[in-house]
């Protein structure tokens, strides 16, 4: 735990642990703090699991709890919004702490009676939050990619767990019953002759009929065998039990495309992953080191050396994807919800490099923070900046791009700007990089721990000792249309019933799709508490204008326009000129001058944010904007679901620092994105995905049964996210009746135009005759997979993953189809042709795999679709809910996107697999192909069409 520490220093560390995890499992008596209300007397303690936090009395019950792998971070002190609105209470800081969990960074404050109690808190649950990142969360696992988890200490771990849960009257043994009700539990029908069977073999002590810990260890073990894996072994050992170093190299340089494999690297492996001590010895590594090497990080989907800055940062700022959050203070919906400062540290340490703070006059002449003309809270802008300066550069240093919405009076703004220079300081001196005449952008790197006012500026041809002039206001309230503009208080009730009554309608619905319930219903519920109908505001406008300071004209880096006419003008200003574009007027340019705005994105920024409709805080699909290079494509960060997941994805790519490079031919030249062929010289990449099996996948998180509900039929989908043409999804079938050990054995194929800007979307489903249930989900970007046998852990669940194999083809030409033949080749009628030659001489699957429980059932075949990533139109209301790339939860029509079924299949197409330009794996030490010999290599294995 602490490598740098001499061993008695550990041992008194972990004893101090130990005495935290007592004290909190026995319960602490604290103060609960809550915005508006008294504090709350409640017991506080740690589950016995240690798993999480729970409370009582509560009239939550089960439900009241907070899982230790949803933490977010522990402070000390009364620092959080809570405890300032607390200010009165006098507490002591050294009995203050605040918990911050889930996707929205929602706050637990607390009090204790004494210093030393809320030590041990903070200490205990700092202490499980570092355990968790190391063994168990998804996107934890992935920050720490450099060291490889504990794997089998969580096998361990979760074999306890499962056994104590299983043991329903507490007396330490398992009979045949208690094994039945725990198998269905964990989404595993066996035959009762097996599961007979195998309890036997396990049950060896004098007290038959019954299993104890050590026992059921056995038959876990015996039921969690992965005869996908052991057949791979098998492949490469020459049918022995066990792999030899020099075998272990030889798959790691075949199947997992790694150059140069040394001795030292293998024995290093086997040293990391090999569980019996006999086989270290011996230097090989029999099928639970195996199993152990393959589930870890090493061979998990994403390209580890994607954890860190891996790109060219030297170019101008327009050649960059920027991660960009739309009224970052808000943790909820458009109207009602509350705003917090914790946002902008949230976001900022997430990666988010562009947020937004909307200025209003404040009372004693303070600018607040607020979305205005709504119910939403306010906060201090000094404490928004404050914050800002605290946590923009604690993750990375590449620049901030601070999007000011200035609505305040001339006092006011010379308070911003005071508060923006004594606070950012130098931080708000980027010299000339950004001046009037500059012809180009500057580059992150040159900006590195810089903050960027991006805001109304003066125009050049006012006098310089004009202390303030008039500049257009047609942004102003400006993300919020007229319409929506609540002018009394008086419908606050009737919206807030509303907006609840929509938001338990939208748990029942589809997981994956977030437009899965009606705005426009709330806009008809409350059509007399709004003033008009936004029909009626699509023209006539009249230009407005507002007085702006000197001062803060003064800070300004990039001038910011919004765009309100349907034809902008694209060809004037400056680099340093942004145009900012509601999601209805952008989707309308990218229909309609797809070229001119790529054109101009080469040149220039520009900012796209949510459309007024999605006063809910839904977001649009951001990779119909990426497609035309819009590089500030703003996003509802408080909002979790698809788009969100997407927008992750797209930035994991390089070390998730927000900054991500266009593909070349969108930083220079010019293609039309929407075309069929859209760029007929570049060589496109052929993408083919083995769905080999899954792993510990759960029941649906909404199953109205829980675990006492039927076991899942699970199948796959991919879904590919990028150019229109390169949009389809392809699924699995249905493996009946088993979700602890699927097997699929299906190959997909995928041909993609501009894999760069392409994100590949792993699903799981549950198949129901009425419809399906959501699972899990996993997006990886094109760019960042891994070639070779992978899993992919679906994000935020700590065991369920599917087994894959991941290769990739350079085609030029006309795109065919045929694929290839592996250890595991069964395929679907309509996924691809397996009859060409195979990657190794021989293939033992035939022989070997056979119908048992873990083999495939016979289940219904899925269709291959195609999708239109052309998003409905939301400037008719009747659309209103159509924008952006829809949910996977219903066939036809999904979420507005048209799904059709593929009417021609394609060609076949021949192939030999090549492998990926990654340069180095397992912390470094094993190189792969460097860039020039890839290219090579690509040369002698790229296909020609006909």
């Amino acid at each position: 735990l602490l490598p740098l520490e001499p061993p008695g220093s550990v041992l008194v560390f972990l004893s101090a642990v130990e005495r935290c995890m007592s004290v909190m499992q026995s319960g602490t008596q604290m103060v609960k703090l809550k915005a508006g209300s008294k504090g709350l007397v409640r017991l506080f303690y740690l589950d016995e699991h240690r798993s999480c936090i729970r409370w009582k009395p509560s009239r939550k019950s089960e439900k009241a709890k907070i899982t230790i792998d949803s933490l977010y971070k522990v402070t000390e002190g009364g620092q959080s919004d809570i405890f300032h609105r607390h200010a009165d209470g006098s507490f002591d800081p050294a009995c203050c702490f605040t918990v911050y969990h889930g996707n929205h960074m929602e706050s637990l404050d607390l009090v204790t009676s004494n210093a030393e109690e809320a030590r041990t808190w903070i200490t205990g649950l700092r202490y499980l939050m570092a355990g968790i990142s190391d063994e168990d969360s998804l996107a934890k696992r992935q920050r720490t990619h450099n060291q490889y988890p504990l794997r089998r200490e969580t096998h361990l771990n979760h074999c306890r767990q499962t056994f104590e849960e299983a043991d329903k009257n507490g007396d330490g043994f398992l009979n045949i019953e208690e094994i039945y009700q725990l198998l269905h539990k964990l989404n595993v029908n066996l035959p009762r002759r097996k599961v007979k069977q195998m309890f036997q073999e396990a049950d060896t002590d004098d007290q038959q009929g019954t299993l104890t810990y050590e026992e059921f260890s056995v038959f876990y073990k015996m039921m969690s065998l992965r005869r996908d894996l052991f057949l791979l072994m098998m492949a490469y050992s020459d049918r022995k039990d066990h792999l030899t170093a020099e075998e272990l190299a030889n798959f790691l340089r075949n199947e997992q495309k790694m150059a140069n494999v040394t001795p030292e690297d293998v024995a290093e492996i086997i040293d990391k992953f090999e569980e019996s001590d006999e086989n270290k010895q011996g230097g090989v590594m029999g099928i639970e080191g195996f199993t152990s090497f393959m589930r870890s990080p090493a061979c998990d989907i994403f390209n580890p050396l994607h954890h860190k800055v891996n790109q060219d940062m030297e170019q101008p700022l327009s050649n960059y994807f920027v991660a960009s959050s739309h009224n970052t203070y808000l943790t909820g919906d458009q109207l009602l919800s509350h705003s917090k400062t914790d946002m902008y540290a949230w976001v900022l340490q997430s990666g988010c490099r562009c947020v937004e703070v909307d200025c209003w006059d404040g009372p004693d002449g303070e600018p607040v923070v607020q979305h205005g003309y709504t119910l939403t809270s306010k906060i201090p802008f000094k404490s928004v900046i404050e914050t800002i300066n605290k946590y923009a550069f604690i993750n990375n240093q590449y620049p901030v791009i601070l999007s000011i919405e200035n609505h305040c009076s001339i006092q006011q703004q010379k308070k911003i700007a005071q508060y923006l220079r004594e606070i950012f300081g130098d931080k708000l001196d980027v010299g000339d990089a950004l001046s009037r005449d500059s012809k180009t952008l500057p580059s992150p790197n040159s900006l590195q721990g810089k903050i960027l006012i991006k805001g109304k500026r003066l125009p050049s041809y006012l006098s310089a000792d004009a202390e303030e002039g008039e500049v257009s206001d047609d942004d102003s309230a400006d993300e919020i249309e007229d319409d929506f503009k609540l002018k009394s208080s008086n419908v606050e009730s009737h919206i807030r019933k509303k907006l609840d009554s929509l938001l338990k309608e939208s748990r029942i619905g589809d997981k994956e799709d977030t437009d899965s319930f009606s705005i426009r219903a709330l806009l008809r519920a409350t059509h007399q508490g709004l003033q008009k109908n936004l029909r009626q505001v699509q023209g006539g406008r009249k230009r407005k204008t507002m007085k702006l300071s000197r001062d803060l004209s003064n800070l300004v880096t990039f001038s910011m326009r919004h765009s309100l006419m349907p034809n902008p003008c694209f060809s004037s200003g400056t680099p340093g000129d942004v145009l900012s574009f509601s999601e209805t007027r952008a989707q309308s340019l990218v229909n309609h001058k797809a070229e001119q705005f790529l054109a101009f994105n080469q040149r220039q920024l520009s900012r796209i944010y949510p459309s007024a409709y999605r006063i809910d805080s839904s977001n649009f699909n951001p990779q119909f904007y990426w497609n035309v290079g819009c590089q500030l494509v703003a996003l509802n960060y408080q909002t979790e679901g698809r788009m969100m997941q997407l927008n992750r994805s797209k930035f994991m790519v390089n070390g998730g620092i927000g900054y991500v490079l266009k593909p070349p031919p969108m930083c220079k030249g010019s293609f039309n994105p929407f075309s069929d062929d859209p760029l007929p010289a570049y060589p496109k990449k052929q993408l083919i995905l083995k769905i080999i099996s899954g792993q510990q996948l759960p029941k649906p998180p909404d199953s109205m049964l829980g675990d006492r509900g039927e076991i899942i039929d699970p199948f796959v989908e991919v879904e590919i996210i990028g150019l229109p043409v390169d949009c389809c999804k392809e699924q699995t079938r249905v493996v009946d009746d088993n979700g602890f050990n699927p097997v699929w054995e299906e190959t997909l194929s995928f041909t993609l135009h501009m894999a760069e800007v392409a994100l590949v979307r792993f699903l799981v489903w549950d198949h129901d005759p009425i419809g399906r249930d959501f699972i899990g989900q996993r997006t990886v970007a094109f760019s960042s997979l891994m070639p070779g046998y992978r899993h992919v852990y679906l994000e935020g669940l700590t065991e369920a993953s599917i087994f894959v194999h991941v290769s990739v083809h350079d085609v030029y030409g006309k795109v065919s189809l045929r694929g290839i033949r592996g250890l595991f080749n069964r395929s679907s009628k309509s996924s691809v042709d397996t009859n060409s030659g195979g990657l190794r001489k021989r293939s033992i699957s035939d022989h070997l795999l056979r119908r048992t429980a873990s083999a495939p059932a016979k289940g219904r075949k899925k269709t291959k679709m195609v999708l239109s990533e052309s998003v409905a139109s939301i400037s008719d209301p009747k659309n209103a809910t159509g924008a952006g790339t829809g949910g996977e939860g219903v066939s036809g029509k999904e979420g507005g996107v048209v799904v059709e079924k593929r009417l021609q299949p394609r060609a076949p197409l021949i192939h030999r697999p090549i492998s990926m330009p990654l340069e180095r794996l397992l912390q470094g030490q094993l190189s792969l192909c460097s860039p020039d010999k890839e290219q090579h290599d690509m040369g002698a294995d790229t296909i020609i069409g006909g």
